[in-house]
């Protein structure tokens, strides 16, 4: 019962404090669920926050409800995604009710100007962890410049491309230019 709560009230207060999505979220689930506690490496942090950019739903909240499930099992996932839900549902349910009024005040939309700014921050600060963690060697920095300039080149073209196509693409282009990886994984 300990474990639950304490998966609850991690992710109740990373839920409730964290502001941008998911991937503003990732220094913090980093700090927190690897660093302090040890319940995900930082490659599953990647997986994760891989998986959960192609799966339905709050990419940070899928990160949650991996974690709680590797720790806990899908009861495990279940405490940790209500956690994670449990502040930013009440405040959102607050906040809806006088959005509009609050940003009528001048004061109101710079802070909210900042709160931009930081999210920024936080999510550069997210890719470089990231980056030092994935992109490893040649055949991965040509995925990641493959992937990056047909994102960039992708959003030019008359239709939306998923993210997940993003995904699979750079899946299949792992395959393909690492064929010793089957070899060192046995």
């Amino acid at each position: 019962m300990r474990e639950y709560l304490e998966l609850f009230w991690t992710f109740a207060r990373i839920g409730g404090v964290t502001f941008g999505g998911g991937y503003a979220m990732l220094s913090i689930l980093q700090r927190e669920c690897v660093d302090k506690r040890g319940w995900a490496t930082e490659e599953e942090l990647a997986d994760y926050f891989a998986i959960g950019q192609c799966t339905p739903g709050i990419i940070a909240v899928n990160v949650s409800t991996f974690i709680g499930n590797k720790r806990k099992g899908v009861l495990g996932g279940i405490v940790a995604t209500v956690g994670f839900t449990f502040f930013p549902i009440i405040l959102l349910s607050l906040v809806a009710a006088g959005l509009g009024y609050l940003l009528t005040y001048p004061i109101v939309r710079s802070a909210f100007g900042g709160v931009r700014v930081c999210v920024c921050v936080l999510i550069l600060n997210a890719v470089l962890r990231l980056w030092k963690k994935s992109v490893l060697d040649k055949r991965t920095l040509a995925i990641f410049l493959a992937i990056f300039l047909l994102s960039v080149f992708g959003g030019l073209l008359p239709v939306s491309i998923s993210p997940a196509v993003y995904v699979v693409a750079a899946a299949l282009a792992g395959l393909v230019l690492a064929p010793g990886a089957k070899k060192e994984d046995e």
